[in-house]
């Protein structure tokens, strides 16, 4: 099975502090997930992360097939970064790590997601057709959603 990887890197004007508090908040993914995705929190969510927290979802990513996703906190080194590790969903494996960087008049946004596609052959002959372009699809909206709720980062 292959593994892929997901890279993305964003520039907030937010401090460090706000950030944080936005990200490690689950009840926020609502707010940065397309409204088709069908996104709804089921249990788990604590006013604050925890490494060990677990977190049930459902969403829709395709077709408008209702998935349930428990993801699991595994990491958490507060204001930095935190890594959530799907436990049970739709992928073979789902390692999501969320950096913050402090940075001049703001804050860099990292996250890095490794993922593999069940299905063997036949999950990879979908990854470029479907699933890598919808992943894309999803964090281009959570960038725009993050710029509409803070705003634009300019030197």
């Amino acid at each position: 099975m292959k593994l892929y990887r997901l890279e993305t890197v964003q520039n907030l004007p937010i401090t460090k502090e706000k950030a944080w508090e936005f990200f490690s908040d689950p009840r926020n993914l609502k707010a940065i997930t397309p409204d088709y995705m069908g996104f709804k929190i089921l249990k788990g969510e604590a006013p604050k992360m925890y490494a060990g927290q677990i977190i049930q979802y459902i969403v829709t990513p395709l077709l408008n097939i209702p998935v349930k996703w428990i993801t699991e906190i595994t990491h958490v080194e507060e204001g930095s970064y935190f890594v959530d590790e799907q436990r049970f969903g739709p992928y073979a494996l789902w390692h999501h790590k969320h950096f913050i960087k402090p940075i001049k008049n703001g804050v860099e946004m990292i996250d890095i997601v490794d993922y593999k596609i069940p299905f063997g052959f036949l999950g990879q002959l979908m990854h470029p057709i479907l699933v890598g372009p919808k992943l894309k699809e999803i964090f281009d909206y959570r960038r725009t959603a993050l710029i509409e709720r803070f705003g634009n980062y300019e030197i």
